[in-house]
């Protein structure tokens, strides 16, 4: 059994107008980098045993400092990288609806089935994370507590894809996921327990918290 602690990355540059950030690089806000701190902080006291990130800029940048707190090596691996987005990429809700109406509204419908126009598949997007999961499993001992950090819409998919939940509901059973916020998950041969969801850090600030997923 290990537990697993999700963490999404700090604010990043794109989080004010809510534009869609999938393979982008972009980077984090000055609020991003202090969530960064706020993480590290909180993960100092939580007897953490390793720290992984996506290989994305804003989910490294948000998972250094927690390492180095730690005095442990991030472990970086792209099989948590965020959903490519397509055509959506860079985009606000509104614009889409403007570029590509028909897709759009069959992605609200069932974002499964009917991904964004040139984006990645999320089946496989499961895949490969799950993929990377047992690479965590791997290198973790026995009743290991590990901090990874990730990306909104990967993180809900693969909660759906542990608790059992059909992949295309995700948008639906967590509606939304917070930066700089934890998630805890035990995982045990017989399966996966959800322990809290969307918690902020003790010392998160709970402004900015209006925008809906995506």
């Amino acid at each position: 059994m290990i537990r697993l602690i999700f963490a999404r990355h700090g604010e990043s540059i794109w989080h004010a107008e809510n534009r869609y950030a999938g393979k982008t690089d972009i980077a984090l806000t000055q609020r991003g980098l202090d969530q960064a701190v706020e993480l590290a902080s909180w993960a100092k006291a939580e007897n953490l045993s390793s720290v992984w990130s996506s290989s994305l800029m804003r989910a490294r940048l948000t998972a250094q400092p927690a390492a180095d707190f730690l005095q442990v090596p991030l472990q970086i691996d792209a099989g948590f990288n965020e959903l490519d987005f397509g055509r959506g990429e860079g985009l606000t809700n509104k614009e889409m609806h403007e570029r590509f109406p028909l897709e759009r509204e069959a992605f609200l419908q069932n974002p499964v089935e009917h991904y964004l126009p040139g984006g990645e598949d999320p089946i496989f997007a499961v895949q490969r994370s799950i993929t990377a999961l047992n690479r965590i499993r791997g290198h973790s001992e026995q009743d290991a507590r590990v901090l990874l950090v990730a990306h909104s819409t990967l993180i809900r998919l693969m909660l759906c894809e542990l608790l059992g939940i059909p992949l295309p509901h995700y948008r639906l059973r967590f509606p939304r996921l917070d930066n700089g916020t934890i998630t805890e998950l035990m995982l045990a041969d017989e399966g996966a327990s959800l322990l809290s969801f969307n918690s902020p850090f003790p010392v998160q600030n709970r402004a900015n918290r209006d925008h809906v997923e995506k």
